[in-house]
């Protein structure tokens, strides 16, 4: 067997491993995660390559943001093993706790001679771009529902009947909300000056008696309104900062999704997902980005693994546990399956889709699914399917899907 090279990593620095096909340790150190550092350990493993006509294994666990190794192995074209955490502790667990650094490479070295682990060849960026993309949009969205909660509490002291006389989340109540917080600030301004602000403050081409109707509407607002607050009070400014940061964030959602298409069209299992009722572009590529590399599994049931919706079972003598899914995998990915499903079931007068027929399948008797429940077991038909559709690159077909 050829060498073997462990690291276990934390933040700053590595603790090495090197061990012969013979299982006996010929080198151990700590590195720094500097450039000086990796340049001697980019000299060592081609010595190793130079001396045995072969790349030695490589092996560490996925750590997050301490993943200057991985970069390293990347930018010089090693394969390597990255293993979750998880399933690197299940494999180095013994009998006797003792646990350091140290001790957590040897272990994962001498355990890479009996266990079998796939193989990284990190030259593609293209699905880590993506997930950054993807996992910034996740944090984008949280901060806009914090920024929305908060705007509509002080709008409620400030100008109540604000939300009743434009659709929340339009760029045209954003800009009242900051032209107009209070209502003291409506009253003195004539019909047609409100008029025009309105209509220079929306994209849409608002008509001129549209844009009128609701200047009405906002002086009658106004004159009928009596906030908690004057309007030289703080929360009017407050407001008004809301309502800047909540278009800056829709932007900034809009700017990140056209960035992960631009990514995602070069490939081909961007059309497959696409091709899917109810999936449209945005779907499509945080799809994509949470997935990675399709092509790294086997089969649909390691996918459904790594979603975490694959079956959790036990059973111990008499005692027996309900059935329930493992919700060990990829969280992000297993949230937006879910919603696929459910945008699924609220699109399908658009089209007939065999996984909403499933679905209403399940509903009814004799299997009368709870909601959850049957929303799942539609996450893991649509994982076959995926799985399946860009294994052979076809499109969805719902003639085809049906018969299957």
């Amino acid at each position: 067997m050829k060498h073997v090279i462990a690291f276990d990593v934390s933040m700053g620095k590595s603790y090495m491993v090197i061990y012969n096909g013979l299982k006996k340790c010929i080198y151990e150190a700590e590195i720094k995660h500097t450039k000086p550092e990796f340049e001697k350990l980019r000299a060592r493993i081609d010595e190793l390559i130079e001396g045995y006509e072969d790349q030695p294994y490589i092996v560490f666990e996925s750590t997050g943001v301490y993943s200057q190794l991985e970069r390293f192995m990347r930018d010089n074209y090693y394969s390597y093993c990255l293993l979750n955490p998880l399933e690197a502790k299940k494999q180095c667990d013994a009998l006797r706790i003792h646990k350091t650094d140290k001790s957590d490479a040897h272990q994962l070295a001498l355990t890479h001679f009996s266990v079998s682990r796939r193989e990284t060849n990190g030259t593609d960026t293209l699905f880590q771009q993506l997930k950054s993309l993807s996992r910034f949009y996740s944090e984008l969205d949280d901060e806009l529902s914090v920024t929305r909660s908060r705007m509509h509490k002080v709008i409620q002291l400030t100008f109540p009947e604000l939300e009743k006389l434009f659709t929340i989340k339009s760029d045209l109540f954003l800009n009242i909300v900051q032209l107009f917080p209070h209502p003291d600030f409506v009253q003195g301004l004539s019909k047609t000056i409100i008029k025009n602000k309105i209509r220079a403050n929306t994209n849409k081409n608002i008509s001129g008696a549209m844009a009128e109707k609701k200047a009405i509407a906002l002086i009658e607002a106004s004159q009928q309104s009596y906030p908690a607050v004057s309007s030289s009070d703080v929360l009017c400014e407050q407001q008004r900062s809301y309502a800047r940061r909540y278009q800056e964030l829709l932007q900034q959602k809009e700017q990140c999704i056209n960035d992960m298409v631009q990514l995602a069209e070069k490939r081909s299992e961007y059309k497959v997902i696409l091709s899917f009722p109810g999936i449209g572009p945005n779907t499509a590529v945080r799809l994509i980005a949470e997935i990675g590399d399709i092509h790294r599994f086997e089969n649909n049931k390691q996918l459904n693994a790594y979603a975490g919706i694959d079956i959790r079972r036990f059973q111990s003598g008499k005692t027996y546990f309900k059935d329930k899914i493992n919700k060990r995998g990829n969280k992000h990915l297993r949230k937006l399956l879910f919603l696929i499903i459910q945008n699924m079931i609220k699109q399908r007068r658009y089209g007939r889709n065999h996984i909403v027929e499933y679905y209403d399948k399940l509903k009814t008797q004799p299997y009368n699914k709870c909601h959850k429940v049957a929303s799942i077991a539609c996450v893991n038909k649509l994982l076959k399917n995926i799985f399946f559709l860009i294994s052979h690159n076809m499109n969805y077909d719902y003639g085809l899907a049906s018969k299957s």
